[in-house]
Order: structure tokens, then sequence, then C-alpha cells
């Protein structure tokens, strides 16, 4: 995965940094993604930043939400 800083939008709908999706697994356990769209608002509108699987915009994003939880996960 590619490097980004922690200001890098993720979820472009609701203006979700990557910073604020990190802090929300790190400080407040979000383990599933059901846990990142609770406590960021991330992925609650169109979904696109979920996954690979759930981005329907011609413009793909860079990275998705799966992708920080799959490196977090990993870590662990």
């Amino acid at each position: 995965m590619a490097k980004f800083c922690k200001s890098h939008i993720v979820c472009d709908c609701n203006q979700v940094s990557l910073g604020e999706i990190v802090h929300a697994i790190d400080s407040a356990d979000a383990k599933s993604i059901e846990d990142i769209k609770e406590l960021t608002d991330a992925g609650n509108t169109c979904g696109c930043c979920i996954s690979k699987d759930d981005d329907v915009n011609s413009k793909k994003m860079e990275l998705y939400i799966s992708q920080i939880l799959n490196k977090f996960n990993k870590e662990s």
C-alpha cells in the first residue's frame, strides 16, 4: 500500500480523513467497517470508500476503509 498523509481524505462525501479513521481504530477500538461508519461517518453516504468492490464511481478512490482495517489487523 502506498504511503498517505493523515490529512488524506478517504471519504469524499463526509470529508473523513485517514487520521480520523486511524484515531477511531487506535483510540476508540474500531474493529469493523460498521464501527468506522458509526464513529467517523465515513462510508455512510454513498459507500464508495468502503472497498474497491463498492466503488461505483468512474474515478476510483486511492484508499479504502477495508484496506486500512486490513493493515491494522495484520499489525495486531
